[in-house]
């Protein structure tokens, strides 16, 4: 069978393939003094809060489970315009917010809208693979510009200025990002914005760790930059409904029309259910329950990143939010006689029965050095990885 070009272009999701590996042989040694533990999905270990599940139980109950319009119920897109007024004191009016089938299906239609054959999307190496995907979906190509430790590893306007050619459509940035979980600052973003405007293209944030920042200076929407921000956001990170599979995306107002037309087409509407559910989100109750767990993220951090650097695991930029730690493992490389991420990653799976993500996925600059650690998972979990690291490395 003759495959697409397209479909031919699009690599592995090597954070996937790694996990069904660690699946398989968790499977081998299940019932063993170590069973495996899982740091290498972007996943928190908490699900949606109590009233988020009673509400899409009413309305399973209720029958309200049928199709909603494409933008998503009118009063969800109110309850978002509402927490970006309160949470972040920005004025975000409902009718520019897109309900979506999860942060994917956003990216999905930003790229679809705005990006024609051979367009040009400048993005940051390392960053997440799925988005250079979408680029590529859309026809259009992810240009990776490599960034540095000093630079939090996100794009600065002086790398954007010096690489916008006559292909060049615009960027797609994340902040918080993964795998990093550095943020950009907001001076640099408001640069890069600038930059973007002076050449008639497009910004598109990645935010869909918006809301678990850990320093204020970073915990800021880019919607504050002005009404031509793209910015795609989730139910799944701080909002913790991963498989309830919603997002949403905030469009200047002339663009809605164009991406309700792609969304009729491509998934009629995100999921009623869903919907119905998170509103509940947006409840005081929710809201101090989130509040709590976003502390206890922080929490996690404040403990594991000083334990990895202590066992040789190198975090070069202390993550200020989402949770994620960036390692460079080319000591503990050395130590275990292993060559580059990858197989570093396998090793630790196999000896320690930890499982991470390897550098591979997130680019092509240094990347083979380091790994992605996920504290999504519980304090005891991270406490019992860092004996075993201490095992095997100290």
């Amino acid at each position: 069978m003759k495959i697409s070009t397209r479909a031919g272009r699009i690599e592995p999701f090597y954070v996937m393939e790694v996990a069904k590996a660690a699946q398989a042989l968790a499977r081998e040694v299940a019932g063993t003094r170590e069973p495996m533990i899982f740091l290498n999905i972007g996943e928190p270990d908490f699900t949606a809060p109590p009233l988020v599940q009673e509400a899409a139980l009413r309305a399973v109950q209720s029958g309200a489970t049928q199709y909603t319009q494409s933008l998503g119920l009118e009063s969800l897109r109110e309850r978002i315009s509402g927490w970006y007024a309160q949470r972040f004191g920005v004025d975000v009016p409902a009718r520019r917010i897109v309900v979506t089938a999860g942060a994917s299906a956003a990216l999905q239609l930003a790229c679809l809208a705005l990006i024609d054959a051979g367009d040009e999307i400048l993005m940051p190496d390392p960053s997440y693979p799925c988005n250079r995907h979408f680029v590529s979906a859309a026809e259009g190509t992810a240009v990776l510009i490599p960034t540095t430790a000093q630079e939090r590893f996100q794009l600065s306007a002086e790398k954007v200025r010096a690489a916008w050619g006559p292909k060049t459509r615009g960027v797609l940035l994340a902040s918080p990002s993964n795998p990093t979980g550095t943020s950009i600052a907001p001076d640099e973003l408001r640069r890069i914005h600038g930059v973007v405007q002076e050449h008639g293209g497009i910004t598109i944030v990645d935010e869909i760790y918006l809301g678990l920042s850990y320093e204020e200076q970073f915990g800021h929407t880019a919607l504050a930059l002005g009404e031509d921000i793209i910015s795609i956001n989730s139910f799944s990170k701080y909002f913790n409904m991963t498989g309830w599979r919603l997002g949403w995306m905030v469009v200047p107002e002339a663009l809605v029309p164009v991406v309700e037309r792609l969304a009729q087409n491509l998934f009629i509407c995100a999921s009623t259910i869903a919907q119905h559910a998170a509103l509940a989100c947006f409840e005081p109750e929710s809201i101090a329950e989130y509040e709590r767990r976003r502390a206890e993220f922080k929490a996690r951090r404040d403990y594991f990143i000083p334990e990895l650097q202590r066992l040789g695991l190198s975090v070069p930029v202390m993550p200020d939010g989402a949770f994620y730690a960036w390692a460079d493992c080319s000591a503990a490389c050395e130590r275990l006689g292993v060559t580059g991420s990858w197989d570093f990653a396998f090793e630790l799976m196999r000896r320690a029965h930890i499982a991470i993500t390897p550098g591979r996925d997130f680019g092509t600059a240094d990347t083979q050095r380091f790994v992605r650690f996920s504290t999504a998972n519980s304090m005891a979990q991270l406490q019992e990885s860092v004996a075993r690291l201490d095992a095997l490395l100290g």
